[in-house]
């Protein structure tokens, strides 16, 4: 795991929108997708399209609404996160 993909999900105990994501983290847009991306091709993180609803897998496109999107660290994730630091 990296230092930016670590930093991203000690953010993510909570449900977090992508703004604030962003501010929080200090990394710009492009950054923060990249790493976002990441984690959800490793099922550390899951999308949701409020702060409450899931998206689902055949509805997510994350190239198109990332920034729309909150994120949660998902169950590995968590693991993953705690085994690291």
């Amino acid at each position: 795991m990296s230092d930016l993909e670590y930093d991203v999900l000690d953010e993510l105990y909570f449900v977090v929108s992508f703004d604030d994501l962003m501010e929080k983290t200090d990394l710009e847009d492009h950054e923060l997708k990249k790493v976002l991306n990441k984690l959800l091709q490793k099922s550390w993180i899951k999308c949701l399209s409020s702060a409450t609803d899931d998206v689902p897998e055949d509805d997510l496109n994350f190239d198109r609404d990332a920034r729309r999107y909150f994120y949660l660290a998902t169950k590995a994730g968590l693991m993953a996160h705690n085994s690291n630091g």
